[in-house]
């Protein structure tokens, strides 16, 4: 269905969450945003989780499409969230801080992605962040808008880290009766938790167009988001919950792993390689825990996600396996033995090597698996082929017999290769070889998308290495299709150098006009 008539009522419902605590002097450009949205169709849930009264300003718009939920106590942003959730009636949902804001065009854009563009059922777009100076009468000057991250979706890299910013995102309600409510324990990282469960069930839509702005102050940021992440102990508490979390299966995006972890008995290294698994795995596991009655009977596991599977006292590792094996879930199996070191991408590199060659009938050696400590990823289907065929072999062995190869994972094999690239450009342009830094990210942009994020910092880049001739021909062809404050800012540096100061003054105006939101009717 189209979405032709912007402030059609045909269009489905989209509902927005609103939830605020404190910053109610940012909340009208906020909820002003949402109220002149070209896209009509709208319930704005505003739920106030205690702090500053809000009541004035949610009346002063006088809006009958505003569900206000005023609440005393303070619960947290997972409890305000669950709350909207519960009475928001939409057909899509989509979220909005108290102190950012959209464009008029930003419900819009997300809907015609969804019900026109994509079979996707999340969406989301590119957000400037604003970098404000904080004045003692509270308001916000702006100092700058950076579009820093416009990225095309991952599902290895969103298990790993967030970049889709809720802000910026739309998904299909029906979505949350898989997923589940939000983590109400957390206290930071609570966008990811929602986006990384999403994830399990769908791609996501990335629309490549700035459609709103995030606010970040200049020194000592007030968000509560920011602050909780200084404490170490307290920030990685909540990532390893969100890591852990398993949604309730089918997952038709995600294939599941089970790490079958084989030690001869309970002791302190093999607790302590359970406990690495747990803080250094990122992709949604299971652990498989052979052991003795005897031992599970002592057996105390805090950790989640653990099966522990009854053997014989004295059973070799391949009996273990072979037990463990059979109540494996996962589409993919680890053998690791206790001992193995553990420590990031331990796991994660040769799996994604072996889920990008699926069918092969090989699996993949983990990088520091060695004769003695022999550690492999592979299908479990491959291996409860071996075990059944060759059941008194070793797994080593029963593999080789079964003519399963076992490799190691090559270099250009591993996740993250854009990840990898960009950060060599990073140090590139760090030690001054701007030059060198600009070809690597045209190269980027030829082969791994983001295609106008990454040509704006090869522009950039060949700016600061004076070639100027390239730079100026990559940013026009980024703002002859997305223009930004930041490539029209340097496409005027460009023009201003070449004497052309009419085109210059033109583009400062533009970026100017971006700045402020002139050209955007919001407030």
């Amino acid at each position: 269905m189209a979405v032709e008539n912007l402030g059609a009522k045909s269009g489905p419902l989209v509902s927005v969450l609103i939830p605020s605590y404190n910053r109610s002097e940012y909340l009208h450009t906020a909820l002003a945003s949402v109220v002149r949205q070209d896209y009509s169709n709208i319930e704005i849930i505003v739920i106030r989780d205690g702090g500053d009264p809000i009541d004035g300003v949610v009346r002063h718009f006088n809006d009958p499409r505003i569900i206000f939920i005023d609440r005393d106590d303070n619960r947290g942003k997972g409890f305000t969230l669950n709350e909207g959730l519960a009475r928001a009636a939409g057909k899509y949902i989509c979220y909005l801080d108290n102190d950012d804001l959209y464009y008029r065009h930003h419900v819009c854009t997300l809907v015609n992605a969804l019900e026109n563009e994509t079979d996707c059922l999340v969406a989301y777009t590119d957000l400037y962040r604003t970098y404000c100076r904080i004045e003692y009468d509270g308001t916000r000057e702006v100092l700058s808008k950076v579009v820093e991250v416009s990225r095309d979706f991952d599902r290895f890299v969103m298990l790993y880290f967030n970049h889709a910013l809720h802000v910026s995102l739309m998904h299909r309600r029906d979505l949350v009766e898989k997923i589940g409510p939000y983590n109400e324990q957390l206290n930071v990282l609570i966008d990811w938790d929602l986006t990384r469960k999403l994830c399990f069930f769908t791609d996501f839509y990335h629309v490549n167009e700035v459609t709103g702005e995030y606010y970040s102050p200049v020194g000592e940021s007030d968000r509560v988001s920011v602050r909780r992440r200084k404490d170490a102990n307290d920030y990685l508490r909540n990532v390893l919950r969100i890591r852990t979390t398993r949604p309730a299966k089918p997952w038709p995006k995600i294939n599941d792993v089970s790490i079958i972890c084989v030690g001869r008995k309970l002791n302190q290294q093999i607790a302590g390689t359970l406990a690495s698994i747990w803080r250094h795995t990122f992709y949604p596991y299971k652990v498989y825990l052979p052991l003795s009655q005897a031992d599970l009977a002592r057996l105390d596991v805090g950790m989640p996600n653990v099966a522990t599977v009854a053997v014989e006292a004295g059973a070799s590792p391949s009996e273990c396996v072979d037990a463990a094996l059979a109540g494996c879930e996962g589409e993919y199996t680890v053998v690791v033995p206790d001992g193995f070191e553990i420590r990031e991408f331990w796991l994660e590199d040769s799996l994604y090597g072996l889920i990008e060659s699926p069918g092969r009938r090989e699996g993949f050696e983990l990088e520091d698996s060695t004769d003695k400590l022999w550690a492999v990823v592979l299908e479990t289907d491959d291996l409860r082929d071996a075990r059944r065929r060759f059941p008194r072999a070793s797994v080593r062995e029963s593999l080789n017999a079964a003519g399963i190869k076992v490799r190691r994972v090559q270099p250009a094999e591993i996740p993250f290769q854009f990840d990898q690239l960009l950060c060599q450009s990073e140090t590139a342009g760090r030690d001054g070889n701007w030059a060198q830094a600009g070809l690597m990210l045209e190269d980027i942009a030829g082969r791994y998308g983001n295609e106008l994020w990454m040509k704006y910092r090869a522009a950039e880049a060949y700016f600061k290495a004076g070639e100027f001739d390239k730079a100026c021909e990559l940013v026009r062809q980024i703002n002859g299709k997305k223009p930004t404050v930041d490539s029209l800012l340097l496409e005027a540096r460009l023009k201003r150098r070449e004497k052309n100061f009419r085109p210059a003054i033109v583009l400062l105006e533009e970026a100017e006009r971006m700045l402020e939101g002139k050209e955007l009717v919001w407030t």
